[in-house]
């Protein structure tokens, strides 16, 4: 028997080595539609930008960007389908090998009736004990192994192994943007909290302006007409704020919420008014190959293709014949001590091959086929919306810093006539309509020079996000601890996964 199963085992290596369904191929970026260079102006010189919110020099920004890696609940959602799926290959690779099961066994015979002793009972019953019994000690061992004989074993953990890894992509890609919407946030709120100081700086030139007109129209100077003007414009200024108040409370509460927190944790600590952030001059975003390479939702895609390419394997290998190997050793004993004298075995191999099915097989594998097709236009589809979101952030960080000259220098001109028609005003030189009307003027440079500032700190952040910054793209992330401290940021382990020359991974 030994022979045998050696020549069996021997057998069927050589025909493990049959693996059926197309190998995947990774595309390169002619392929994919990748242009070598982008339609917009961008510095061609990549950066570092794994750290990228440490660039606005805010300690404020940075830890609650951190804050919110550790603790946000999106986060741990995708670390715990990380973990299902490394469970999930840990299954599949299980299949490679034999199962194995041992049992053992104790059993008494008892003969009750003849040979034996008897003694008799105070009520006069005899009792006889039998002639004595029997012991039996088994011990046996079985093994079974499904021979992946045309590769669908091997292709099942292929695939399993793809989704891990696009399963640690999806983890950082839900990372990079609770970290995109933590700063996003907080750049809105301290927008917010310039244009309520902006708008109460204004109520307070208003109460002047109210106060003038009032003693004008005392002197007979000028009618009501005056006063009353004076009066709706505060009252305009007055009722914006309501409204800025409203915006910055929900801005702040998300902030609460991304950091895994209620939504008033953070309200009283960020209530103190600081400025916009301001980030680097200038941005190294790269070709756009290398841009591409750093976006996980776009290395998660190019695993997912790879794993519905595997699938095809699987699917195509049912068509053909399936072996089962099993085996059993077994040994009977009368006692503990003669266990192992005598041992029986058995070993059986079994082929199965589908005859007949209506063509359901081969519509499985049609099926595989056509989602692999899915998979490939959907990876084409997240490489051009990724492109499209990083000439988007570009363009945007590059008008909103044009916007920013312009309005310094309208809030500079608008600040210079303002000054020149109060003053006028109060010497009787001009009427109030034109102060009101540079009055509002100098408050919509104020708000649009903030405003500007804002859109260019919030565009930074986009453009470092639709980059790949913040996550170590040479590394397949892994499920960080599952209680993890404020403040921390999980760390991928390394794996490699470095794409051949000139394709896209």
């Amino acid at each position: 028997m030994t022979r045998a199963l050696i020549l069996l085992l021997a057998g069927t290596a050589v025909l493990a080595g049959c693996t059926v369904g197309p190998d995947y191929r990774p595309r390169t970026a002619t392929e994919l539609g990748v242009p070598d260079a982008w339609s917009v102006t961008a510095a061609p010189t990549r950066e570092d930008l794994t750290r990228w919110w440490d660039r606005f020099n805010d300690p404020t920004l940075g830890r609650l960007v951190e804050q919110a890696a550790a603790n946000n609940t999106d986060v741990a959602q995708a670390v715990g389908r990380l973990r299902q799926a490394r469970e999930a290959l840990v299954q599949s690779r299980a299949t490679l090998f034999p199962t194995l099961s041992g049992s053992g066994g104790y059993q008494r015979n008892e003969n009750l009736r003849g040979g034996g002793r008897s003694f008799t009972l105070p009520d006069g019953t005899v009792v006889d004990t039998g002639g004595g019994g029997a012991n039996n000690f088994s011990v046996g061992l079985s093994a079974s192994y499904q021979v992946g004989i045309f590769g669908e074993v091997r292709r099942t953990v292929e695939a399993s192994r793809a989704q891990v890894e696009a399963s640690g992509y999806d983890y950082a890609a839900v990372l990079l943007s609770v970290q995109s919407e933590t700063a996003r946030n907080y750049v809105l709120a301290r927008g917010l909290q310039a244009q309520i100081a902006n708008a109460r700086a204004s109520l307070g030139l208003q109460d002047d302006n109210l106060e003038i007109a009032g003693f004008r129209v005392q002197a007979g100077l000028v009618s009501s007409l005056d006063s009353e003007q004076a009066r709706a414009q505060r009252a305009q200024t007055a009722a914006t704020i309501p409204s800025l108040e409203q915006q910055l409370n929900a801005a702040l509460s998300r902030i609460g919420v991304l950091t895994g927190q209620a939504p008033g944790a953070l309200k009283a600590e960020l209530a103190p008014v600081r400025p916009i952030p301001i980030g680097p001059a200038a941005i190294g975003v790269g070709i756009p190959a290398d841009a591409l390479r750093q976006r996980p939702d776009v290395r998660a895609a190019e695993r997912t293709l790879a794993a519905a390419t595997a699938q095809i394997g699987v699917a195509k290998a049912r068509l053909y014949p399936a072996l089962a190997i099993s085996g059993n050793i077994n040994t009977n004993a009368a006692s503990l001590s003669g266990i192992g004298e005598a041992i029986t075995g058995s070993l059986f191999a079994g082929l199965t091959q589908a005859i007949f099915n209506g063509g359901r097989l081969r519509s499985q594998v049609r099926a595989q086929e056509a989602a692999a097709d899915v998979a490939l236009a959907a990876y084409k589809g997240t490489v051009l919306l990724a492109l499209e979101d990083i000439e988007n952030a570009i363009v945007a960080l590059q008008t909103a810093r044009a916007r920013e000259r312009e309005f310094a220098v309208a809030l500079d001109a608008a600040n210079n006539s303002a000054v020149l028609s109060r003053s006028q005003y109060r010497s009787g030189l001009t009427d109030f309509t034109t102060l009101n009307q540079q009055e509002a003027a100098l408050l919509n440079a104020r708000n649009g020079l903030t405003q500007a500032r804002a859109d260019a700190a919030a565009a930074q952040v986009a453009l470092f996000v639709a980059i790949g910054g913040g996550w170590d793209a040479s590394t397949v992330p892994e499920a960080p601890p599952r209680v993890a401290a404020p403040g921390t940021n999980p760390a991928p382990v390394p794996v490699s996964t470095t794409p051949p020359s000139g394709e896209m991974r």
